[in-house]
């Protein structure tokens, strides 16, 4: 578990700590990834297409490397996972609540994740991501790589961004 870390965004700021997620927050995590989603304005038949890519089952939250961003009073405020295995990973879900907007969260989880992905020997970190989100990442240190299918919506792509890490191998132990 990470300390508190004052998050700042561009007029608000936060105390949030990261820590890993719990099985038994897999429906409050999930309902976070869809309020997320849902905040860009996409329709309803759009969103009823993301609930399966966007569920996250409690017996998926370890495998997937499931970390929660939450603030002083225990509310999750967002959530990252890291999957793959070294030396290539991915970014399979980074949210953050509409209310936590504009705090810094996600800069928070996606340092973590960065770090976290680093310490354990990625070379790269690839997502798939929101084209709204596209100028987050890039301000974060992604590159815009490609397109990729949604794993959603048949005939959409996606932007494929990637990380480059300095892959520092993990400590022998």
């Amino acid at each position: 578990m990470t300390e508190p870390k004052q998050t700042q965004g561009t007029e608000r700021t936060h105390t949030a700590r990261i820590r890993p997620a719990r099985p038994e927050e897999a429906a409050e995590l999930s309902a976070l990834a869809l309020r997320s989603k849902a905040h860009w304005g996409y329709d309803a038949a759009f969103m009823a297409a993301c609930v399966d890519e966007l569920t996250l089952r409690p017996a998926d939250v370890e495998r997937r490397r499931t970390v929660v961003a939450e603030d002083p009073d225990g509310r999750v405020l967002g959530l990252a996972t890291l999957e793959g295995q070294p030396p290539a990973g991915e970014l399979g879900l980074m949210f953050v609540d509409p209310e936590a907007l504009g705090l810094g969260v996600g800069r928070l989880l996606f340092t973590h994740v960065r770090d976290t992905a680093d310490a354990g020997g990625f070379a790269t970190v690839h997502w798939a991501a929101d084209p709204n989100a596209v100028p987050f990442y890039e301000a974060m240190g992604g590159r815009h790589v490609g397109t990729i299918p949604s794993g959603s919506v048949p005939g959409r792509t996606l932007p494929l961004m990637e990380l480059r890490l300095r892959a520092t191998p993990p400590a022998a132990g």
